[in-house]
């Protein structure tokens, strides 16, 4: 398993290591990584797939272990992680289909948790439609064309869906303090 030491230069060069051996098939490399990154890909999926979110994180670290040998730039995994990651638990989301709505579990450190509370309640009355443009805007700091290709829609689709989403969000916002 990679040990993650306090440099990052070493961490960055075992999972540069650990990615060349698993895209020439060595098993117990791959799942070093595997293991090194589900955490983040757990993290990645709960705001986005909510409820089925294990399932979304479990469809993503499968479509990373079959599409790794594609990846040609090692120095942009993390990214490719996170790009494979949002699609994958949009797609799950959708294919399951949410009639619940959890709270986000991580609240901006620093950050009052009653706010945190009241922001996941109103994003919890909204479409998940609106939802999930909202989460890939805010949570994770998508721009218009990075949310059209993971969520397989047109870029002027995706400027609509935030356009109301946001509009959507304020007026549940300023409805749920009056």
């Amino acid at each position: 398993m990679l040990e993650v030491s306090h440099q990052n230069d070493q961490v960055v060069s075992d999972v540069t290591i650990l990615l060349k051996r698993a895209q020439n098939g060595d098993e117990r490399a791959m799942e070093d990584l595997l293991l090194h990154i589900t955490p983040f890909v757990r993290r990645l999926c709960l705001p986005l797939a909510q409820a089925h979110s294990a399932d979304a994180a479990q469809e993503a670290l499968l479509a990373i272990y079959r599409g790794i040998r594609g990846l040609r730039e090692p120095s942009a995994f993390y990214s490719w992680v996170r790009a494979v990651t949002t699609r994958e638990a949009v797609r799950t989301a959708k294919r399951i289909g949410r009639r619940t709505t959890d709270e986000l579990s991580e609240a901006p450190h620093g950050a009052d948790p009653f706010v945190s509370i009241d922001v996941s309640d109103v994003l919890g009355r909204l479409p998940d439609y609106h939802r999930e443009v909202l989460t890939l805007r805010a949570y994770y700091g998508m721009d218009e064309q990075e949310m059209a290709t993971i969520l397989e829609l047109p870029v002027g689709t995706v400027r609509s869906r935030l356009f109301r989403a946001r509009r959507n969000f304020q007026n549940a916002w300023h409805q749920r303090s009056a």
